[in-house]
């Protein structure tokens, strides 16, 4: 099942970017270190791609991204498998591949639980025992203004994704213990806000200590700290054990500051579904940090972002040996059937703005 391009519904982009959002959907080309390929791109499906006039006066940020990537300390000869997630097009952003590079030749796929796409190569380590690759994108990024649109019904199957556990989200247990004796509110919007209050006032945003980073709704519920992935993972638990269908997405901040420069790691949010406003954003860990923000967080998302894919515990295409994955936003690579661990990766990721 493929996620339906109105689960992205949000804004519409504005004239200026039309001529660029209509380029988004042309096949776009990549060049790997031998010959010249061909990389589909990753279009939401569904209601088909609209570049009408932004309704709320959402701004629109335009700006060059390159991922690059390097696994090191490779045995020569050893059968290296890389995935690497697409960045989508869909309501909230436009992306075309600008300059790509791989050591080998490279395929596009779509999984079709989530709709994710991704790009994937497999190589043998060269003498020197690395491997590197990149894709610099072109993105056209809007701001979500979520509570001024109209909703839409999920399907069963797409409730019923929504709304099941996933291996580190579940919708039981100790998580739970955060609403006994709760009066929660009936209606969907107004349950999501209070979820949103909830986990905002339980947790605090903090990488100094370990264990952060996993996504994981019990230890985030015991801990009281973390980043995006365990704010949005516990508010993902709460909602969808009261029957408030949610989901995570995962991709990439970009500083405020008009500019360029590099990125550090990933940013994550999340979405409920309302009947009356279709999905709901919500960047709880953003709020936290910056409290000035908190009542723009929720139904709203800035413009400063590029999502590349959405949900949990994910099988990629060809599949992996390895056990899902948890997200998916790095380079997934394995070596001789094995996950290649985080030491010999080496990562960079860096923003341009083009306006």
């Amino acid at each position: 099942m493929l996620i339906s391009q109105r689960q992205h519904d949000g804004s519409r982009f504005s004239n200026d970017v039309r001529a660029f959002l209509f380029s988004a959907i042309c096949i776009f080309s990549a060049r790997a270190s031998f010959a010249a390929e061909i990389i589909e791109p990753c279009i939401a499906s569904g209601e088909g791609f609209d570049a009408a006039v932004l309704k709320h006066d959402e701004k629109v940020r335009r700006f060059e991204f390159e991922y690059a990537s390097k696994a090191v300390g490779l045995k020569p000869g050893a059968n290296i498998r890389v995935w690497l997630p697409i960045p989508p097009t869909n309501q909230h952003q436009a992306v075309s591949v600008k300059a790509s590079q791989f050591p080998a030749k490279a395929t596009t796929a779509r999984e079709s639980q989530y709709g994710n796409c991704m790009v994937y190569f497999e190589t043998a380590a060269p003498k020197n025992g690395e491997v590197s690759f990149s894709i610099t994108y072109d993105v056209a990024r809007a701001e979500v203004k979520a509570l001024g649109r109209n909703g839409q019904e999920l399907s069963a199957a797409e409730r019923r994704l929504f709304l099941k556990p996933n291996r580190l989200v579940p919708t039981t247990g100790r998580p739970l213990d955060l609403l006994k004796g709760v009066n929660t509110p009936g209606d969907q919007l107004g349950l999501g806000r209070f979820l949103y209050e909830r986990v905002d006032s339980h947790m605090k945003y903090d990488k100094s200590r370990p264990g952060y980073g996993n996504g994981d709704s019990v230890w985030a519920c015991d801990s009281q700290f973390g980043n995006c992935t365990d704010f949005h993972s516990l508010f993902i638990s709460l909602a969808r054990a009261k029957g408030l269908p949610a989901r995570f997405e995962i991709g990439f901040p970009i500083p405020e500051a008009r500019g360029k420069g590099t990125i550090g790691g990933y940013h994550c949010w999340a979405f409920f579904h309302t009947d009356k406003h279709d999905w709901v954003p919500t960047d709880i860990s953003e709020a936290d940090k910056h409290p000035e923000m908190k009542d723009y967080y929720f139904g709203n998302l800035t413009e400063n972002r590029v999502a590349f894919s959405n949900g949990r515990d994910l099988k990629l295409i060809p599949r992996q040996a390895g056990k899902p994955l948890n997200f998916f936003v790095y380079p997934y690579i394995e070596v001789d059937g094995k996950p290649l661990s985080k030491d010999h990766m080496e990562k960079a990721f860096r923003y341009a703005d083009l306006d």
